[in-house]
């Protein structure tokens, strides 16, 4: 009986430690394996035997992981203080150096975002933190991207997702706005006007060189002014009526 028990716990024993030494690693997913504390492999997808006491894993997410980045306040360079916050993509590329590396590659990620929202936005003035976002994000990208390289971290997209603005500020902006407009109005009309007089340049020195031409003109003016409801009705006398009927006189007398 005692030997059918050795045999019995030893073999209970045995399953015990195969089972505990089974790991299952989803397709996603890698497992760094360390031996007596040192690396020794990277592993999966599939299945995995650990031996217990000896070899230890950690279970490493290779799928994109989608950050958002908590609210910032950062001071333009032209001494705008806004409210910036924004979503980061990125993903393990390298096991071994995002377990090895770096204590916690996620938080690591994290701040390191954070710290790069602030210092690249504060170098830009506000209006490009508004119309020129998608450079931003190119740039704050490229950043993290070659600072993560080192922890086996792809950071693939970065998206600035809102700029929060002080109410008065909001205002300026506004009356910026609609100055600016005033002033392309006023170039457009400066710009109409000085076309316009060209037209009347050119459309003068016509008439001048075709006396028929004049005469049209004057018989159009006449009509124009006969449509009108006025009572009083001033008729324009060309000068060269005016020179006949003068020189006729003087020829008399």
């Amino acid at each position: 009986m005692i030997w059918d028990f050795g045999w019995s716990g030893a073999l209970l024993l045995i399953i015990i430690l195969a089972v505990a030494s089974i790991r299952i690693l989803r397709e996603y997913e890698r497992g760094v394996v360390f031996l007596l504390g040192r690396f020794w492999k990277v592993k999966g997808p599939g299945i995995v035997l650990v031996v217990p006491g000896i070899q230890q894993m950690v279970r490493v997410d290779l799928r994109t992981v989608v950050m958002d980045v908590p609210s910032q306040d950062v001071i333009s360079r032209d001494n705008v203080s806004v409210k910036v916050n924004a979503v980061v993509y990125f993903r393990v590329i390298d096991p071994q150096k995002a377990i090895i590396q770096v204590e916690n590659f996620i938080e690591a990620v994290s701040q390191l975002a954070q710290t790069t929202l602030r210092s690249v936005l504060g170098k830009h003035e506000l209006d490009d933190m508004l119309a020129e976002r998608e450079r931003l994000n190119i740039d704050i990208q490229q950043i993290l991207d070659a600072q993560t390289d080192a922890w086996g971290v792809k950071v693939a997209n970065v998206e600035i997702k809102h700029v929060d603005i002080d109410e008065s500020m909001v205002r300026a902006i506004a009356r910026q706005a609609e100055a600016e407009r005033e002033r392309r109005a006023k170039v457009i009309h400066a710009e109409g006007e000085m076309q316009a007089s060209e037209k009347l340049l050119q459309a003068a020195q016509v008439l001048a060189q075709s006396p028929q031409a004049m005469q049209l003109r004057y018989l159009q003016t006449l009509n124009a002014i006969a449509g009108d409801k006025s009572n009083t009705i001033v008729f324009p006398l060309p000068m060269e009526l005016l020179e006949a009927v003068f020189g006729s006189r003087r020829q008399r007398d």
